[in-house]
């Protein structure tokens, strides 16, 4: 990578795109599950293949706690059968029926994710090869490992023709294994569409107290109990907690003792959760995941979110919002601190947390860097 642009690894994904650029041919692609929040974003994709799209996919462990779903309006839909292996940074999955679904369907271009712990997407690649037609993996990226691991990194990313990586991050780690640069794309993580709405009007002085604001499961990796401790730290903060899981009756019973003011108000959806969102003035996440950072975005409130994988690193910058270490209370006291200080500072911000989603990071802008991708195979 040395002396060469990093805007290079975006390539064409970071120039603007119409929705309407389209491919011409017929799109398969593999997930090992399809979560609930990713149905539209397959959809919108399905809607810009002109040959169709076909999805193939399994079910997840029980113990995982993804929800999924199989309403699908566009894309096709086949089910194989996830066999799990193993666990922790052991795990391996097997997914039968891949094969013949892809031999059915017989596609122009296949698009799998690229995780080599999937243990049949090698001949699925094999098979592609075979008849002439690309493949494209789609990561987080892969961080720096040596010795035998890396070569057999190194061995795994080139069997694609092209690479789409999550964030920067990820395609500059892909490039690190000496990925070609012209072969590399970024496709922004998102989950919501572009807004058509406005962006809520905020006074220019907080209320009685500034309120903050926590959408998401109630689960141990999203640190709720941090966020509860910082407010009760600082005071003064009308905290609302959206959103239900087996943590809840924990946290509630924390907050009763440290913060008796936070309020739960469960899971909320459609009118009630756009109110809440108009309502906030602040929005954090101090965990991992974190699907609800984009909508809180897209009704014009700044961000504070924990460092993970890379994906926010695009999305949370200065002008917007704060990263923080992960399980760090001090900082998360001061930052929360830090931006609550300023009313003014945090309505800018805000108001740069729309144009983000607005007009850079969304589904739309998602698809369009992926046929991006699938028609530069053909070039």
């Amino acid at each position: 990578m040395e002396g060469r642009p990093r805007a290079q690894i975006a390539g064409l994904a970071g120039s603007a795109h119409s929705i309407m650029n389209r491919f011409i041919g017929r799109l398969a692609l593999q997930q090992r599950v399809l979560p609930t929040y990713r149905a539209p974003f397959f959809d919108l994709l399905a809607s810009s293949c002109d040959g169709g799209m076909s999805l193939f996919t399994g079910l997840p462990r029980a113990s995982e706690g993804i929800a999924t779903t199989d309403q699908l309006t566009i894309a096709k839909y086949q089910t194989g059968k996830n066999i799990h292996l193993f666990g922790g940074s052991l795990y391996l999955c097997y997914q039968q029926g891949l094969m013949n679904w892809l031999k059915e369907w017989n596609p122009d271009a296949l698009i799998v994710e690229a995780n080599p712990r999937y243990l049949s997407t090698s001949s699925a690649v094999k098979w592609m090869h075979a008849q002439d037609k690309p493949v494209i993996g789609w990561g987080l990226g892969a961080p720096p490992v040596s010795g035998l691991r890396e070569k057999r990194r190194i061995g795994f990313l080139q069997q694609f023709d092209a690479m789409i990586a999550y964030s920067q991050r990820g395609a500059d780690e892909y490039a690190s294994y000496g990925f070609p640069l012209d072969r590399l794309f970024v496709a922004h993580n998102s989950v919501s569409p572009s807004p058509t709405w406005e962006m809520p009007n905020r006074p220019d002085a907080f209320g009685d107290r500034p309120c903050v604001l926590f959408v998401g499961r109630l689960q141990f990796r999203k640190n709720v109990d941090l966020l509860i401790g910082a407010c009760a730290e600082i005071q003064d903060v009308r905290l609302v907690i959206v959103g239900d899981g087996p943590e809840r009756e924990a946290l509630e019973e924390l907050a009763a003792e440290i913060y008796p003011s936070a309020e739960f108000a469960g899971a909320k959806h459609g009118e009630e959760l756009q109110a809440l969102f108009a309502e906030a003035d602040l929005f954090v996440l101090p965990g991992t995941g974190g699907l609800a950072v984009q909508e809180a975005m897209s009704y014009g409130l700044p961000v504070i979110v924990a460092q993970g994988d890379g994906t926010q690193d695009d999305l949370v910058r200065k002008e917007n919002g704060w990263q923080i270490p992960p399980d760090d209370f001090e900082a998360l006291v001061s930052t929360m601190k830090d931006a609550l200080s300023d009313v003014a500072r945090l309505r800018r911000m805000g108001e740069e947390s729309f144009r983000i989603v607005k007009e850079e990071i969304n589904i739309g802008k998602m698809v369009d860097v992926f046929v991006t991708a699938l028609n530069s195979t053909g070039e």
